[in-house]
């Protein structure tokens, strides 16, 4: 679902996007970068990967919140809120745009001793499915995991 890249010289977040095929303001709110902020050589940043395939994107409207949002889509506001980086209790606001989980998927949030044979017992699949399925796997607490649903 994400990858990682190792900045280099001569990069900025619009050539990045562009190579990655996704814009400056998702890359942004995925490193929690503002706009003063300088990229250095060597750092590392997260970078969505297929995001079109699994998800689906929704804009906040004034008075909605994780909850009613989670409740219109019929998905876990817990994995909603995960999903976007957000914890159930923060801020969102008109005009922010939040990834939606498509419902032929099913998603898993790794946690701290996941092993790609506890994962693929999760979603009931082989390890083959579950690679293919997400490319890179870290293994990383907070990691999101998906599978085509059967």
């Amino acid at each position: 679902m994400f990858d990682y890249y190792q900045i280099k010289e001569g990069d900025t977040l619009e050539i990045i996007a562009k190579k990655f095929n996704t814009n400056v303001k998702t890359l942004q709110e995925m490193n929690h970068i503002n706009s003063t902020f300088n990229l250095r050589t060597g750092m590392n940043l997260v970078i969505p990967k297929n995001k079109e395939k699994y998800f689906t994107f929704y804009t906040i409207e004034k008075g909605d919140s994780l909850y009613k949002i989670a409740e219109k889509f019929n998905i876990n506001p817990k994995l909603l809120s995960s999903l976007n980086g957000l914890d159930m209790e923060d801020y969102i606001y008109p005009l922010q745009e939040i990834l939606i989980p498509k419902s032929n998927y099913s998603y898993y949030i790794t946690a701290d001793g996941d092993s790609l044979d506890t994962v693929a017992n999760i979603f009931k699949v082989s390890k083959g499915e579950l690679l293919t399925d997400n490319g890179t796997i870290y293994l990383l607490k907070d990691q999101v995991l998906v599978t085509k649903r059967k």
